[in-house]
């Protein structure tokens, strides 16, 4: 067992990747605390998570708001209370937030979006850094994907906010380096969760043809298996990923499996980061 007795905090967990990231989890030997809003939906995963557990091991369920520093801290000591000090952090919990022209969507939702896309993936690093630290060590999962590495127009607060989480993951990997903690995001493929249900019903109109078509193709073609991305989040919680730190990782496209394998390379390389591109790059010159 892959995770055995390693104490996982994993935000919205009561559906879609995070519930998958939640059930490998349990099954591969952790005890889960897992967090969302909706507190009726969250309980009644923890419910089945419980009936999976082997011997020893729990599931604690905690109804919260990422982006609250409050809300948070009483995750974290419930967590180190009732399960011990974390061992695993993915930081799941996001939202598209508005869809449409950026001069034109609704400022306050724009700014809540990077609230909880941000604030409210690092409130929780904030936190479990100590708990980690107490420890001597841990892993810090960061979830981003399409919104960090190519332009998103008409839903520019998801956009910037996960670019935003790449580089926030890459600084803290540089930082946390001496205290055995990784850190890494990744990027888990075009998933038909609710965030998909949320472009189709918004319309071509709102977020664009060319965005709209592709969704409609995901969702006809099945998208990536939610099991992708779980199976990553279980490599990069393992100790197999031991000193792999400070890179993005594709789910769907890269070798993740085989990385133990190269980290002196990646640890000397820019490799799976974010990159400024220069001419020189691409061959020209431009002085």
């Amino acid at each position: 067992m892959k995770l055995f007795h390693r104490v996982a905090i994993i935000t919205g967990a009561s559906q879609g990747l995070g519930r998958a990231i939640a059930e490998e989890y349990v099954k591969e030997g952790a005890h889960v605390a897992i967090c969302s809003r909706d507190s009726k939906l969250l309980d009644a995963v923890a419910d089945e998570l419980a009936e999976r557990t082997g011997s020893g091991q729990r599931v604690l369920a905690h109804s919260g708001d990422v982006s609250s520093l409050s809300d948070m801290e009483e995750l974290f000591r419930r967590t180190e209370h009732e399960i011990g000090l974390v061992d695993v952090l993915v930081n799941n919990a996001g939202i598209y937030g508005p869809k449409g022209p950026s001069e034109c969507v609704d400022l306050d939702e724009w700014t809540r979006a990077i609230e909880i896309n941000l604030f409210g993936t690092f409130i929780p690093i904030r936190l479990a850094v100590d708990q980690m630290k107490r420890k001597g060590g841990g892993k810090i999962i960061n979830l981003s994907g399409g919104g960090a590495t190519s332009p998103l127009p008409r839903l520019s607060a998801y956009a910037a906010s996960k670019a935003a989480v790449v580089r926030l993951t890459e600084t803290l990997a540089q930082e946390l380096r001496d205290f055995s903690i990784d850190v890494n995001a990744i990027a888990p493929g075009a998933l038909n969760t609710r965030l998909l249900e949320e472009v189709l019903h918004a319309g071509p109109e709102i977020v664009g043809t060319g965005f709209y078509e592709r969704a409609l193709k995901q969702r006809d073609t099945g998208g990536v298996p939610l099991k992708k991305g779980a199976a990553l989040c279980v490599y990069l919680a393992s100790s197999a990923s031991d000193g792999i730190t400070g890179k993005l990782i594709s789910a769907q496209w890269d070798p993740w499996e085989k990385l133990a394998d190269l980290r002196a390379e990646l640890s000397e390389s820019d490799i799976y980061t974010l990159r400024r591109i220069v001419p020189e790059d691409r061959g020209k010159n431009f002085k």
